[in-house]
């Protein structure tokens, strides 16, 4: 599933094409996404400018005038910049179409959604009862040591609790609580204000780095412009179950936390 680094990714690759550009026409091949693609969208975009493309958590929102396009790229989703007569593929679902080329939703699982919300976009209930964004000062120990007090929730659980804070999702856990030295299962609560300190810290540079390098590719993402992230490649323990630890060289390990893959080394988390 794209995270935080593959989403604002995409949000940079396509913020300088579309920012400021009419939607001259809309196509909808495939309606059945993870939510029903509204019905009236193509009347409701057409002749809309884009104002402005952000992020919130993994929602890219397209604000135009008095509402904002929400886009979610679900488990295998992306979203491509291509000239107006390329054909589409099976999974070519949603095309938003301007004067210079057209944007492009590819979603093969189709767990995506395109969605629109009046202002402000917030507002919209998959997007009102969110966290900060790990990024944000909002982002603190502090902030974090409170989240955990009373919890008994395995940290990376808590971590991925998007009401606790937005976009870290399973590759990005399972890094930071190695750089933390913190395993997964730890129970929140047990956590002190300095190890709180610590897993924000590199919660942060995690995703900084994954963000430098183009974020993850494993199988479905690439950019805006076609381009894979090489993040992967510096994974300290995420998907090398049985592969010596980067530090120590004990074996990684993996469980199941969640229903999610989850890894970890013996000998640098405790």
């Amino acid at each position: 599933m794209p995270e935080l680094p593959e989403v604002e990714i995409t949000r940079r690759g396509i913020a300088p094409s579309v920012t400021g550009q009419t939607i001259v026409d809309v196509v909808v091949r495939e309606p059945r996404l993870r939510w029903p693609v509204p019905k009236d969208l193509r009347a409701v975009l057409k002749g809309r400018v884009v104002d402005r493309v952000r992020r919130r958590a993994k929602y890219l929102l397209f604000d135009c005038g008095d509402g904002s396009l929400i886009v979610h790229l679900g488990m295998s989703g992306s979203l491509r910049l291509l000239a107006k007569d390329v054909a589409p593929g099976t999974h070519d679902h949603v095309d938003l179409i301007f004067g210079n080329g057209l944007l492009r939703l590819r979603d093969p699982r189709r767990f995506g959604s395109v969605l629109w919300q009046a202002s402000p976009a917030e507002s919209h209930v998959l997007l009102r009862s969110l966290g900060p964004e790990p990024l944000d000062e909002a982002f603190s120990g502090e902030y974090l040591h409170r989240a955990t007090r009373g919890r008994r929730v395995a940290i990376k659980l808590l971590l991925m609790n998007q009401a606790v804070v937005v976009g870290v999702g399973n590759i990005y856990a399972n890094e930071a609580l190695f750089r933390a030295g913190i395993l997964p299962r730890a129970r929140s609560a047990r956590l002190s204000l300095a190890r709180c300190e610590r897993l924000v810290a590199e919660v942060k540079q995690t995703l900084t780095d994954a963000l430098a390098a183009g974020g993850s590719t494993l199988r479905d993402f690439h950019a805006a412009d076609g381009s894979p992230g090489y993040f992967q490649q510096s994974y300290f323990v995420y998907d090398r179950e049985g592969e010596p630890c980067r530090r120590c060289v004990t074996p990684v390990r993996m469980i199941r936390l969640g229903q999610r893959s989850t890894f970890f080394c013996t000998g640098c988390q405790h």
